[in-house]
């Protein structure tokens, strides 16, 4: 058992109840091997979730202490599911608390989520024991964050100097940011869809959005927007 995890106190042991939320199966299934034995490891995996909607309904229906959260998710990615799960963190007893664990290591997928409310972030390249620290760490309302990244936080919420909210990109969920930033980089659609492992329909209702969002006419316009923000 981790230090995490040891006893509380005299014949009790700690647990945490966890749900698992990451868009690849195989990925999850290592997860739950890694830090799932309970006995071991005090985590219990209540619940598993590969797309926003899923992820709400799971989590809404557990209540797990944390939600082990990928960043990017089809139906609006990790900060998606944040927004829809809001009243669940705001909640004066029980809280359900956030821990981001993405292979993206981008400053602004790590200062997203922990607007959206995440307590942490931290790469998967971080190893079972010290994902089930920073776990327990997170139900005790810590904050948790991989080395390298705690500096994008400290920058973009204590600096003085930290760039303005963008409020316009605010506005789109974060598979849409994806799309839009591989527009503008001249991809067409189906390279869209295969890089994101999505459908053709699915990006044209993306850009749509988009669109419609940034009340722009054509993907032109579009990329003109994108390169005037450096997001290219």
């Amino acid at each position: 058992m981790t230090e995490a995890g040891k006893n509380a106190g005299v014949g009790e042991t700690r647990r945490v109840r966890v749900v698992l939320v990451d868009d690849h199966r195989m990925f999850r299934t290592g997860v739950q091997a890694e830090i799932g034995e309970t006995e071991r490891t005090g985590v219990e995996v209540v619940g598993e979730a590969a797309d926003v909607d899923q992820a709400v309904t799971v989590i809404t229906a557990t209540r797990p202490e944390v939600v082990l959260l990928d960043v990017h998710l089809p139906g609006g990615g990790g900060v998606e599911v944040l927004r829809r799960c809001a009243p669940l963190m705001a909640a004066a007893e029980n809280p359900v608390r956030f821990l981001a664990l993405s292979v993206s290591d981008a400053a602004e997928d790590v200062i997203g989520v922990i607007r959206g409310g995440a307590r942490g972030y931290v790469t998967k390249t971080i190893t079972g024991t010290d994902l089930v620290d920073s776990v327990f760490r997170v139900q005790d309302g810590d904050a948790v964050f991989s080395p390298r990244l705690a500096g994008f936080v400290l920058d973009a919420f204590a600096s003085t100097d930290a760039p303005p909210v963008d409020e316009d990109l605010d506005r789109l969920t974060q598979r849409e940011r994806e799309v839009l930033r591989l527009i503008a980089r001249g991809y067409a659609y189906k390279e869209i869809a295969k890089q994101l492992f999505i459908s053709v329909k699915t990006v044209e209702s993306h850009v749509s959005a988009v669109l419609r969002k940034l009340q722009l006419s054509n993907r032109h316009e579009l990329t003109r927007w994108a390169t005037a923000r450096r997001l290219v």
